[in-house]
């Protein structure tokens, strides 16, 4: 009871001091080390060398700087173009150009965030000047936006399997079916919804010849290739995840200068996010390595898991529970910080109720993109309102988002039934 008073009220003390996520949680894990493990806190450096000198953790800053330069380079304009003709005569029309973008553009990005705010400065002015509802429109932007943290490569997984020494590879694997599942579930809503409020998204008739939407492939081929040379070399074992995102990036910079409209100052300003994104990451990385160092010492997720055993609960009660807290916890912190947070009670918790730890990946990774469009602290809400200069507000946003946190819990609900949608790509390629 002292250790969990202890937790619990160093993480709201140093939290409530307005300090940075990292901090608080370090310095709490530095509290109990000293005063639960006879002052051990030299531990806490060794977990902290550990894990910072991981290879697995370098790919991290890599593939945000892949994303980061791709997401400058005016490329998503070309692949909005691109994919429009494909869906123009449909009823939604652009509404699923705006999720099939988002997709592809969460293969190159990894993050939800980043790919909510690419698409969405190309697709809201365009949409609301063809009269679609903009309420619909952002609705659509901030749910496809999510697929950034599910289709890999995805920030979420490579933390993930950094702080778990879970396979990279096996994971980007397991995101790639519910990914797509979750994007066409999307669709299907959409086309759903406009077929019985046709005002929704204007129809337009005009016929595209094939070959039209094939010339218009041909100005984002070069993106397509690399999406495939970095996921399948990854996937296919013939590189690592580091070795991948370096090349990758070198990749991303001849073709953002010959295919976009790279500058150099462009990349500085890419290099520049790029450094100030991870060093947030880090930071996080870094606090939730000191705690997790703290509560493995003192036993704890062995000490829950016979807590659990004795309380008579199922196995998929403790995951609705599990569930259940992440969806309160992501009202209140963004993401990646809250999977940081707790995975070191979390993973250990489910894996050993016999949970796939492939299968834990995807299934927090789907619970933290649902906390990405949950007020008040859903980023994508937020750069979404922004987007269209406050002419739809927050709560309308978010409004028009809970059919898409609906989808990914109904998502939840068939990786459940049938984990072999997360589990079939990894168990069969490694």
């Amino acid at each position: 009871m002292l250790f969990w008073a202890t937790l619990i009220g160093g993480l709201m003390t140093t939290a409530g001091t307005s300090v940075a996520l990292g901090a608080a949680l370090g310095l709490t894990g530095l509290i109990i080390l000293h005063f639960f493990s006879n002052g051990a806190t030299s531990l806490a450096v060794d977990a902290i060398w550990n894990v910072f000198n991981s290879f697995t953790l370098s790919a991290v800053p890599m593939f945000i700087l892949l994303g980061e330069i791709l997401l400058r380079s005016g490329i998503s304009q070309k692949a909005y173009s691109a994919f429009s003709p494909i869906f123009r005569r449909v009823p939604g029309g652009l509404l699923h150009t705006n999720i099939a973008v988002c997709t592809l553009f969460g293969a190159v990005s990894g993050s939800s965030l980043s790919t909510a705010a690419a698409i969405g400065s190309v697709a809201y002015p365009e949409m609301t000047r063809r009269g679609y509802d903009k309420d619909t429109v952002v609705g659509s932007l901030a749910g496809g936006g999510t697929l950034g943290l599910l289709i890999p490569p995805s920030l979420s997984f490579l933390i993930f399997g950094a702080l778990t020494e879970t396979s990279i590879g096996r994971l980007f694997a397991a995101g790639i079916i519910p990914g797509l599942l979750v994007g066409f579930m999307f669709m299907a809503y959409l086309f759903v919804r406009c077929v019985r409020n046709p005002a929704l998204a204007p129809t337009d008739n005009e016929r595209t010849p094939f070959w039209e939407i094939l010339a218009g492939f041909k100005q984002i081929w070069p993106l397509l290739a690399l999406i495939i040379a970095v996921i399948g070399s990854i996937v296919g074992g013939w590189a690592t995840p580091t070795e991948a995102a370096g090349v990758g990036v070198v990749l991303a910079v001849i073709i953002s200068s010959i295919w976009g409209d790279l500058t150099f100052a462009k990349l500085l300003e890419a290099i520049k996010q790029s450094v100030l994104l991870f060093s947030a990451i880090g930071f996080l990385v870094l606090g939730a390595t000191i705690l997790a160092q703290s509560v493995s010492i003192l036993g704890v997720p062995q000490q829950i898991l016979i807590a659990v055993a004795d309380s008579g609960l199922g196995t998929y009660s403790v995951l609705l529970i599990v569930v259940l807290i992440y969806l309160i916890l992501g009202c209140f912190f963004d993401g990646l910080s809250l999977m940081i947070m707790t995975l070191p009670v979390v993973f250990p918790l489910l894996t050993g109720l016999g949970f796939d730890p492939i299968w834990v990946g995807v299934i927090i990774t789907i619970v933290i993109e649902i906390g990405q469009v949950t007020p008040p602290v859903g980023l994508n809400l937020s750069v979404l309102t922004a987007l269209t200069n406050n002419e739809v507000s927050l709560g309308r946003v978010a409004v028009a988002t809970v059919p898409y946190w609906l989808i990914h819990l109904f998502a939840i609900l068939m990786l459940t039934i049938f984990p072999a949608l997360a589990l079939f790509l990894p168990n069969l390629l490694f």
